[in-house]
């Protein structure tokens, strides 16, 4: 097959490989800040594709909502909210895709969802994406948004808040940093690093943002009955960590036909926007007909 170019865009950081065919043998081109601007976003697609070489199509994951190829709403990078990917590249074939919804395209076609039928997916980042794959197939909702996970809310009292969901200000890597910086952390993976010691006043303070998780992972359990819950992005690999705590706090909050649901890390891990990505590129528009 023809080259895809593969970009997963977060709130903070861009990741870009080249895509000849081999899933499992991406060709990783850059990782690096996410672009500030439009004019810098524009600039460095260009340049990414210059690198890639010839590529028929392009796969770009984005967190927030999509409709179509034209990003809605996109919270960390609001100078995408309007612009349409299609019209901006005409000459190539574009996958767009919310990230979560494209992890879960990765996962279901390649990865730890493969072969099953229904399962929640949690991109744990900057933010909170999710995706849900409903009887084989990947849900959209009626504008591109389902399954929004980030603005699930376990707290009455909590007065919302334009651009972050309750659950991302509890847990999301904002909120992990900034508790590891009030225990005396440089960083979230210092502090999860600590409670894989065994530090106890680490694990202490991961046990709010894993309840959090939780909690409100219980309501989606009950609503949709999945087979599994799979975790990606850079909080994948804490899941040794973080999964007894989920568990428990999920657990407190469901019937007893549902506790038996496992949460597992995705296949790809970090780059499971990566890989969906490329995936989504090649297929096309239509790509969530691969799910």
């Amino acid at each position: 097959m023809t080259q895809v170019l593969a970009i997963d865009l977060g709130g903070t950081q861009l990741r870009a490989a080249v895509h000849a065919g081999d899933i499992a043998a991406l060709r990783d081109i850059t990782r690096e800040a996410a672009p500030a601007s439009f004019a810098e976003f524009t600039s460095r697609l260009a340049a990414l594709r210059a690198e890639a070489g010839g590529v028929a199509g392009i796969g770009l994951a984005v967190p927030g909502l999509i409709e179509g190829t034209t990003c809605r709403w996109i919270p960390n990078l609001p100078y995408l909210d309007g612009v349409d990917i299609a019209a901006l590249l005409p000459d190539v074939q574009i996958g767009l895709g919310n990230d979560a919804q494209i992890s879960l395209l990765a996962e279901s076609t390649a990865g730890a969802a493969q072969g099953v039928s229904d399962a929640i997916l949690l991109a744990i980042g900057t933010g909170i994406g999710s995706a849900v794959l409903a009887n084989g197939q990947i849900v959209a909702g009626s504008r591109g948004g389902a399954c929004s996970f980030g603005w699930a809310c376990a707290d009455m009292d909590d007065p919302g808040e334009e651009r972050s969901g309750w659950l991302e200000r509890m847990a999301a890597g904002r909120a992990l940093d900034g508790i590891a910086a009030r225990t005396g952390k440089a960083s979230a993976a210092d502090l999860i690093a600590s409670a894989r010691d065994g530090d106890r006043a680490a694990i202490a303070a991961l046990q709010m943002p894993a309840q959090s998780l939780g909690t409100a992972l219980a309501g989606a359990v009950a609503l949709l009955d999945p087979e599994i819950v799979l975790i990606a992005g850079g909080i994948s690999a804490a899941l040794d960590v973080l999964a007894p705590q989920i568990l428990a706090a999920m657990r407190r909050q469901l019937p007893a036909h549902l506790r038996g649901i496992e949460i597992r890390p995705g296949t790809f891990g970090p780059r499971a926007g990566l890989v969906g990505a490329a995936i989504a590129g090649a297929a096309g528009e239509n790509w969530r007909r691969l799910g």
